[in-house]
């Protein structure tokens, strides 16, 4: 059975969240809240998982319909950027519960399972996000200041990726 509702997710704080459905598609940067860490007054920003879990519930009539998301598979990157890393995976933790708790259910995807097809061979993250706009702002040209502003369509792709895959 195919799903109803398909959720892309590309993982992290600058990261963003699709919803396409019978109603046609919802797209949005990902919700964060800045949290105090420790006593030297260093902020970092982390996925708002209430807001994130809302943004489904007002969209999906859970319980209804199947419901499908993907998550693009957190950062790893080297010893040098553990931060980058450990933040990503936090993220995507994040977003695991949250569906966990919603019911849904979630598939952790590589990058390239969605560029591929969408994109081409393009290479480079300059090139991706450029192409990623492009892509997005031309499928969904409802969207297409949204994207230009926040500077992909990560999530957008992913889910219309999927949606499209599944049908």
């Amino acid at each position: 059975m195919s799903a109803a509702y398909t959720i892309g997710i590309d993982n992290g704080t600058t990261g963003t969240l699709a919803i396409i459905g019978p109603e046609g598609p919802f797209f949005d940067e990902n919700p964060v809240k800045e949290y105090l860490l420790g006593k030297s007054g260093k902020f970092v920003r982390r996925i708002d998982h209430h807001e994130l879990a809302a943004m489904i519930v007002a969209r999906v009539p859970l319980n209804r319909y199947q419901v499908a998301a993907y998550v693009e598979r957190p950062f790893t990157g080297s010893a040098m950027m553990i931060n980058t890393t450990v933040l990503s995976a936090r993220s995507h933790e994040a977003v695991l519960i949250v569906c966990e708790q919603l019911g849904i259910g979630i598939t952790t995807v590589d990058s390239k399972t969605w560029q591929l097809p969408l994109l081409g061979a393009v290479k480079g993250s300059p090139q991706l996000k450029k192409a990623s706009a492009l892509r997005g702002a031309a499928l969904y040209p409802m969207y297409a200041a949204q994207i230009k502003q926040h500077g992909d369509a990560d999530g957008l792709l992913i889910a219309h990726h999927f949606a499209n895959l599944n049908a």
